[in-house]
């Protein structure tokens, strides 16, 4: 039985792809990738950027109906088009009558996989004072601080270590970012347990869950 407070229902698909199911019966996908035949439509899709495992043309097209929504970054307009899809800038807000949704830095510093001047993004989802961020393909960078007066509730944050954050970075940004939850993903295949361990060591306040077999409600 759902909550009466429930707005959300987050189900990671792998890698950094996600299913956000709103209280209202809207459906949201996270950066589409490898997605079965046979998932629910698509309201919304968000891509953080057009690497090919954050913006799959033949996901996209898994999920498409005839009034679904493409949103990403203005920087990748041109992709978006092909889909009809509509460039937000970074902090602009999208918003319907039960949520906004509104996308946020992402870029890597040491690594040169994902350079700030590509203006990249994560997305945020607010609504009924709930949140979930979703950071992208991202290092820890500064402007995440900035994240702790928005309280967010879920974090999705990357963790594997070959193009973005690893579990010791990954936490960092947990911590800086302070949600009530956090959900690593984009790993790699490597131990989440082990990325738990580590969080509970830092800051046992921050709840971790792994959504490999489960869903989270919120």
């Amino acid at each position: 039985m759902t909550n009466i407070d429930t707005q959300m229902e987050i189900i990671w698909l792998g890698h950094a792809c996600f299913k956000i199911k709103m209280f209202s019966g809207r459906v949201i996908y996270l950066d589409p990738y490898n997605i079965k035949d046979g998932e629910e439509k698509a309201d919304i899709i968000v891509s953080s950027h057009t690497h090919g495992d954050h913006f799959s043309k033949s996901d996209i097209k898994k999920i498409w109906q005839d009034d679904t929504v493409l949103l990403g970054p203005i920087s990748i307009a041109n992709s978006l088009k092909k889909f009809g899809g509509q460039g937000l800038e970074i902090g602009e807000e999208f918003a319907y009558k039960d949520f906004s949704i509104e996308l946020f830095p992402a870029y890597t510093i040491e690594k040169i996989t994902h350079p700030k001047s590509n203006n990249w993004t994560g997305t945020i989802i607010e609504s009924a004072g709930k949140s979930v961020y979703h950071a992208g393909d991202t290092e820890r960078i500064p402007e995440m601080k900035e994240l702790k007066t928005r309280n967010i509730t879920v974090a999705l944050l990357p963790c594997g270590g070959t193009y973005t954050m690893d579990f010791e970075e990954a936490s960092n940004a947990a911590v800086d970012i302070q949600p009530e939850i956090v959900v690593p993903m984009h790993n790699w295949e490597k131990d989440l347990n082990i990325f738990k361990e580590i969080m509970v060591k830092k800051d046992s306040n921050i709840r971790v869950e792994i959504l490999t077999e489960k869903s989270l409600k919120i």
